[in-house]
């Protein structure tokens, strides 16, 4: 059970971690470029027979780039969104990215959803509805003019949410394409050529970037990178090894949701996002749903 803790502290550290530099002063690329170096190292340094990454297995290759492009588009939208609708909304639809992954299992997979699963998906949508409906900010402290910080109601803020939930949920769905099609002993290569694909997208958004606006990267902005490389990296680690102890059918709900739970106490606890009514009713059955949706088939 301390491997499950431990990846639910690192998974909710990377939003956090996110929330707190989520006005970078510099090239706002800097710090997913920073985090998908790190996860480079980390794949690299854990990786059993090195010389692999050489002579890949052609799906190793193959998906392992879709997903880092994928990784790239999620987590930078992740990052727009921990600014606009706050940490705790945003990790809560990121988490039920696993939606997707569901849709890809039942469609090319043959994989059949149990009455646990209908009933999840339609508590999402009833949560969605509820969000979306609640007029309020996702966080209650003001600027220095006196004016909510993301003045945005949540219909503004609403795409943001759902392109959170795809753009994560599409990665997720890439990994389980791998885990079918791919080889089963080229995890740490897969790993390393999603990463390493991730973080030259990375790159050349990053010029873009600085191009357009003329900002540079600093190392704070790196610095915070490799803060939400390594829990982002760890946590997968320790979820693997938890697998290895814990049925998934406990592991995946308990992670998910102590996850949002944490991010949520946080946000709460320090950084006073207040959501509204409908909001804490909607993630009240967020919660519930990733539930449904982890039982196993």
């Amino acid at each position: 059970m301390h491997y499950l803790l431990l990846a639910i502290v690192f998974s909710a550290s990377m939003s956090i971690v996110l929330k707190i530099f989520r006005e970078p002063k510099g090239n706002r690329f800097g710090i997913i470029l920073g985090n998908y170096l790190t996860c480079i190292v980390l794949a690299f340094v854990t990786m059993p027979e090195k010389s692999r990454i050489l002579s890949p297995h052609p799906a190793t290759l193959l998906i392992g780039v879709i997903e880092g492009v994928m990784f790239v588009a999620g987590l930078t939208i992740m990052q727009r969104s921990i600014r606009t609708n706050g940490a705790m909304l945003t990790t809560a639809f990121a988490k039920l990215g696993l939606l997707v992954s569901l849709a890809v299992s039942i469609l090319f997979f043959k994989e059949t959803p149990g009455i646990g699963h209908i009933a999840g998906i339609l508590l999402v949508l009833i949560s969605m509805i509820l969000i979306h409906t609640d007029g309020r900010s996702a966080s209650g402290k003001a600027d220095s003019a006196g004016n909510a910080p993301e003045e945005q109601s949540s219909a503004a803020s609403f795409p943001l949410l759902l392109l959170t939930l795809l753009a994560n949920g599409s990665g997720d769905a890439m990994s389980k394409v791998y885990e079918q099609l791919g080889p089963g002993d080229e995890n740490a290569v897969f790993f390393f050529f999603l990463f390493l694909t991730a973080a030259i997208v990375t790159t050349v958004l990053l010029v873009i970037e600085k191009a357009r606006t003329g900002r540079k990267t600093h190392l704070p902005e790196l610095a915070a990178g490799i803060a939400v490389g390594i829990p982002n990296y760890v946590s997968s680690f320790f979820v693997l090894q938890a697998l290895a102890l814990l049925p998934a059918f406990l592991v995946f709900p308990v992670f998910s949701t102590g996850t949002i739970l944490t991010v949520i106490a946080v946000s709460a606890l320090f950084f006073k996002e207040r959501p509204g009514r409908r909001q804490m009713i909607g993630l009240g059955l967020l919660l519930a749903a990733l539930v449904l949706l982890n039982l196993p088939v």
